[in-house]
């Protein structure tokens, strides 16, 4: 189910219809029924959805629970390993990282409850999304969340197609789990990265689903 469809598409959206409306009335004018004007208004109708589906705000009932980390996006994950994370949280921790396909939605939700401890915008490459390297020398945002529990480091990640990040977030503000904290156009991923303490409970190449998937306990 959809409940509409997300403030960062709006403009796209708009464009989008109204450039394949002008391509199809000149294709029709120029082509008349013939199958190449059919093969262009499926291709161009086809693109026209997938668009609407990319900037969609889904209807679901989120996952509030204070002993659970819950994924903070759609997508697939695929990696789950002990690192060292010396941005924010100074030391060894797990990292979760999760890729968004262009058919995801690229809603992204805090995945606990406390405050904002730290924000920084990085500038950098666009490297695929899978690459090792994307979560260090892309341009990404990291947003620090101080939680009851300990700390929790959410990366967002540009890519190759994706070089849009939007992040709402406000250093010292209180959030709560499974609201919305930002959006990631055209595809990438998000890494997040939990103490060792937590246990995992995903597994690689997992779905997931932003604001309802538990990726770890506490």
């Amino acid at each position: 189910m959809i409940k509409g469809f997300h403030k960062e598409g709006r403009i796209f959206l708009i464009a989008a219809t109204i450039i394949s409306i002008l391509i199809l009335w000149l294709s029709h004018s120029l082509l008349g029924a013939h199958w190449l004007f059919w093969l262009l208004a499926t291709t161009i109708l086809v693109f026209l959805y997938l668009f609407f589906q990319f900037f969609r705000i889904p209807a679901r009932r989120y996952n509030i629970d204070d002993k659970s980390i819950i994924a903070p996006c759609d997508g697939k994950v695929v990696v789950i390993e002990e690192v060292e994370e010396n941005e924010y949280i100074q030391g060894k921790c797990r990292q979760i990282s999760i890729f968004m396909s262009p058919l995801n939605v690229h809603i992204n939700w805090y995945p606990t409850n406390g405050t904002v401890d730290y924000y920084k915008y990085h500038p950098g490459k666009y490297l695929v999304a899978w690459h090792p390297k994307s979560s260090t020398d892309n341009e990404r945002t990291s947003l620090g969340l101080k939680t009851a529990q300990g700390k929790v480091l959410v990366r967002q990640i540009a890519g190759a197609v994706a070089r849009r990040i939007r992040c709402y977030s406000e250093v010292g503000a209180t959030i709560e789990q499974s609201t919305e904290f930002g959006f990631i156009k055209f595809g990438s991923r998000v890494d997040i990265f939990i103490p060792l303490e937590a246990e995992v409970v995903t597994d690689l190449e997992e779905k997931t689903i932003g604001g309802v998937t538990v990726l770890a306990k506490w």
